[in-house]
């Protein structure tokens, strides 16, 4: 079933697949200033395929980043936006995983991803041509994402095959996902206390397996929810968002959105050309 967004046409994945991928995004932006989207930090781990240009790609924004161009790119889960320059045109899919999928698709934890941009081809080898090949070959949004479904899926055959969907421990995956439920407002010791764990061991594993402590993840999930409320079309006064998503006040916001985009809110604002595109 597709989703038409502001950020362009969403689908969720085949059923078989919905453990390891959490969503998919076509985008076809046209005729904007040309400029640089921030990519902001979230909770899945996000891959890009291009369906024209290679994407120019950074991984800070106004840090003095290399820009390296990919036909398609992975990206673990991070701690700050990732830079990506545009002409005034982006068309591409995106795809959201999450950490039980970088084992079953890539075949390794999200740890070895986090705070990294890594060629898509790196991770999938010859699969990466293929999906590269057939995506632009494709003529309309559903079939890419029926492109996706197929390739995706002989993807987590191959990890099944060598064993790597089994490995990310049912405590961990239970972690992300109450945290993720709670949009980061749950506490990492009460959260240890659920599992029969202590806070020490919780926040080793999970480093271990998604490369962010639990602590730091909720961080990033707390501004993913400010993210969302501030990317729409009529957003709320920056107070209002503050207090939704969980800060204690709009000074705590503005510290978060300079750690995990580089700008003050208003400068995001005054430089973001792709809100409300679509």
């Amino acid at each position: 079933m597709e989703d038409h967004t502001a950020a362009g046409i969403g689908a969720r994945p085949a059923p078989a697949l919905r453990r390891y991928v959490d969503s998919y995004v076509g985008f076809d932006l046209r005729s904007l200033p040309a400029g640089v989207h921030c990519g902001p930090p979230g909770r899945a781990l996000t891959a890009v395929i291009s369906l024209s240009e290679p994407l120019g790609v950074a991984a800070g924004v106004d840090d003095g980043s290399p820009v390296t161009r990919f036909d398609g790119v992975a990206g673990g889960l991070m701690c700050r936006s990732v830079a990506i320059h545009h002409d005034g045109r982006q068309r591409g899919v995106q795809v959201a995983l999450t950490p039980l999928g970088a084992r079953a698709i890539y075949g390794r934890p999200a740890a070895e991803l986090a705070h990294r941009l890594v060629p898509l081809d790196e991770l999938l080898g010859a699969l990466a041509a293929e999906l590269l090949d057939r995506l632009r070959s494709a003529t309309t949004w559903a079939a890419r994402f029926a492109v996706l479904d197929a390739l995706l899926l002989r993807a987590v055959g191959r990890g099944d095959h060598a064993g790597h969907e089994h490995r990310v421990r049912p405590e961990v995956a239970q972690a992300w996902r109450r945290l993720v439920a709670a949009r980061g407002g749950v506490q990492v010791g009460a959260l240890a206390a659920e599992l029969g764990w202590s806070r020490r061991y919780l926040t080793e594993r999970f480093r271990g397996e998604l490369g962010l402590s639990p602590k730091t993840f909720a961080r990033v999930l707390r501004f993913a929810h400010a993210h969302e409320l501030a990317a729409v079309g009529d957003p709320l006064p920056w107070s209002e968002v503050a207090a939704v998503s969980g800060y204690a006040d709009q000074a705590h916001l503005v510290r978060d959105w300079r750690a995990f985009t580089g700008r003050s809110p208003t400068a995001w604002r005054r430089g973001e050309v792709l809100l409300g595109a679509g």
